[in-house]
This record gives C-alpha cells, structure tokens and sequence, in this order.
C-alpha cells in the first residue's frame, strides 16, 4: 500500500469524520472547502481505500472509513501529548474545540467569562454552541457537552460540573395587577410563561407539571432568554434558573420557601477526547470555573455540592 500521506492528511480526514461535510470541517480547519476536499481524495489514493461515501447531505464513512478513524485518532493522540512532553504545556494546548452548552448556561454564565479562558489558553479556538438543543457527541458534533443528565451508557466520560436552582419568577409590575400569591394552589389562576411543550428536548426543562399538574403556559418558547424578556414585561409568571433571574431587579421570587426545583449541569466528552491537551484544558476551565460559583448557582449557598466524577464504561 501507498502510504504517501502525511499527519496533516489525517487531520484533514479526522474533521471530516466528525462533521460529515466539506464546509464544516473547513470552518474548523481554518481553510477553504476545496482544500478540504482535495486532501481526502489525496488520502484515499495514498491508502488505495474509499474512506466516504458521498451523498448530497455529506460525507459518510465506509466500514473502512470507520475502522480508519480509530487508528487516526490514536495518532492524533500521541501527537498531542509528544507535543506536550517536549514543550511547556502552554504551546502544546492549542487547536480548536467546540463546546455545547445549553442556552441559559452559555449565554448567561459562560459568555461573561470567556475572556478569562482566552487569556488562560491564547492558543486554543473555543467554539461555543448555546442553542437549545444540545449536539450530538456521538456523531462528533461537538467535543464537549454541557447536559442536564448524564448518556445512560457509551464510551463517555461525565461528572457533574454544578447543581443549580429554579424559582417561580414574576415581574413586581405583573405581581402588583394580579391576585396575591399565598400558596402552591394560587398558582393556577396566574399566567404563565414556558417553553413550547412539543419542542421540549429534555425532561430536565418540563418544569410546569412539576410545580403544580394541569399549568400550562399562555406564552411559550423555544428560547430561555425570549422566555426571561416575556417575565420582565409582565406576560406572566415564570420558572427560571436563579444564576439567570438574580441580577433582574424587576423580578421577585414567588412562594420562595414553599417552591423551589434543582437541576444539575453535567461534564459530558468522549473518552478518547479526554486525552487531548486542548479538550482537557476546556475540561479544566469549566470545573474549576463552575464550582467555585456556587452562590451564583444555589439561591441557598450552604447547599453541599457533590463532586464526585462519573466516568462511564461503554456496554
């Protein structure tokens, strides 16, 4: 076999595997679509093996293409940490690395703080992807996660990053015109503000039914910031995370010691990525940055946090 291929070769290979497109692996890559293109076809001629099959919605990896991605990520691996052992740590963790993370996580805790990790980590790419789905580890969509639950099962590693609490949220000029709030049961007859119930991707966002059966919300969204801006204005009552709603002056807590929900905020990253300097140093980042805001997290601040990490054995 030919073997006149090169690690950037690889590289190349090993973005595509992870995207399924051209463009995608581009952006990541930091070069253009016909670069991208040009190197894996130099790659399969060099090994003399078809590694994807193209299609029009991308590139899908053949069962050679599969077993290929082990051995170029043990190389990718090795790479890594030779380049760690004969440098000073700092100039080995570089590359990029995209993060997955919840809205209200991304957008209102992590987003402050970036400038932090830019200094910490000059040479790293952080992409951070706060929408409200979170995107798939699996099919390497991204390399870490932020999730409210831990995967049941797979080559994964997760721990806990926080546990954070929710309130039931009402704008003091929406409280002022609506009948006063002295039970759990006075909650029916109040207006709510939630997310659309068919849209909810995870059982950890279905707060309603948990507070009291049979709420529904009259406003809805996908989004947890349009959700935020509808409580500020008075649309109606709203359960939000306390890390999101604290700093809104015009907010109030309804029934603060009578309601109140906890959620936790979950590490999530393949093994294998573990290993590598730059995903390891966002790992870092993340804990270290995360439990040591537990007053922004926990409303009641000697709340105990767990720490304990939970890798997971595939089955």
């Amino acid at each position: 076999m030919n073997a006149n291929f090169t690690w950037d070769d690889l590289q190349f290979f090993l973005a595509v595997a992870r995207t399924g497109q051209l463009s995608t692996a581009a952006r990541r890559l930091r070069t253009s679509h016909a670069t991208v293109s040009r190197r894996i076809d130099r790659l399969e001629f060099a090994l003399k093996v078809k590694l994807f099959e193209r299609n029009p919605r991308g590139y899908v990896l053949t069962a050679m293409g599969q077993r290929f991605v082990e051995t170029a990520e043990r190389i990718e691996r090795e790479t890594e940490q030779l380049q760690l052992d004969i440098s000073d740590g700092a100039t080995a963790q570089r590359g990029v690395v995209r993060l997955s993370t919840l809205e209200g996580f991304g957008n209102f805790f992590l987003a402050d703080r970036l400038g932090d990790f830019a200094g910490r980590y000059p040479n790293i790419s952080l992409e951070l992807v706060a929408i409200q789905q979170i995107m798939s580890l699996s099919r390497k969509e991204a390399d870490i996660a932020v999730s409210l639950a831990a995967p049941k099962a797979g080559p994964y590693h997760a721990e806990v990053l926080t546990p954070y609490t929710l309130h039931v949220y009402g704008a003091r000029s929406y409280l002022s015109k609506h009948p006063l709030i002295r039970s759990r049961n006075d909650l029916a007859s109040h207006r709510f503000v939630g997310y659309i119930e068919d849209m909810i991707f995870a059982p950890g966002l279905d707060y309603l039914g948990e507070i009291q059966p049979g709420l529904r919300a009259h406003f809805q969204s996908s989004s947890i910031l349009t959700q935020l801006k509808a409580a500020c204005q008075g649309l109606g009552l709203c359960v939000l995370p306390h890390f999101m709603a604290r700093n809104e002056p015009g907010l109030e807590i309804v029934l603060p010691g009578e309601v109140e929900l906890k959620r936790t905020y979950w590490l999530i990253c393949h093994r294998d990525l573990m290993a590598m300097p730059r995903v390891r140093a966002v790992r870092d980042f993340l804990v270290e940055l995360t439990r040591g805001s537990q007053g922004c997290f926990l409303r009641e601040r000697q709340a105990h946090f767990p720490g304990q990490r939970q890798p997971l054995e595939a089955q």
